[in-house]
């Protein structure tokens, strides 16, 4: 006689992906299934991370627009069965997230900008699987910084990927008003 596997009873939602202690190594919940992220990123990824959320962090509060957030915080990507991406650095506009302190939760929608830093080991396939599925969320630009070839491909829904070197302007009037940076000061 079969049995029949209960797989829905093996599949973690969001919300107790959360709840968990740390594990001691970053991992995201990819449709209710828990994945190692290996390995950590290492010293240029961080860097580039970090001047990331410093020159946009910089901006979004001189200009009172919201929320960046970095450190590879969750964004919920789907539902049922969940899935939860961390990512390098998220800006969510006061529209979004009033001001003030966030939850310790997982965030109920989802960020208005991503920015991920590509790293020597990573494979554009399973980069471009997170791109949609940030997409897909409602996420409105995604930007995915490439540090070795010093680029930035911009992503957004229905229209083109947008490739920026390293001496092009990002400027994202609809999401940052003024904001205006060349690629390099992302990566110098």
């Amino acid at each position: 006689m079969a049995t029949v596997t209960q797989a829905s009873e093996l599949l973690m939602t969001a919300e107790e992906f959360g709840s968990r202690p740390d594990p001691g190594y970053p991992e995201e919940l990819v449709r209710g299934r828990i994945e190692k992220v290996s390995p950590p990123p290492r010293a240029r990824h961080g860097q580039v991370c970090s001047e990331v959320n410093r020159v946009l962090g910089n901006y979004v509060r001189q200009e009172g627009l919201g929320h960046v957030l970095s450190n590879d915080s969750g964004v919920i990507t789907e539902r049922g069965p969940d899935t939860v991406r961390g990512a390098d650095v998220a800006f969510y506009s006061y529209a979004k997230l009033p001001r003030g302190p966030l939850p310790s939760t997982y965030l109920a929608v989802p960020p208005d900008l991503i920015f991920e830093v590509v790293s020597p080991d990573d494979r554009w396939s399973k980069v471009l699987v997170k791109v949609a599925e940030y997409l897909n969320a409602g996420v409105l630009v995604v930007g995915v910084l490439d540090p070795e070839r010093a680029t930035l491909h911009l992503f957004e829904p229905d229209r083109p990927v947008q490739i920026l070197s390293a001496d092009d302007e990002l400027s994202l009037p609809a999401i940052l008003g003024e904001f205006r940076v060349t690629i390099r000061s992302f990566l110098d």
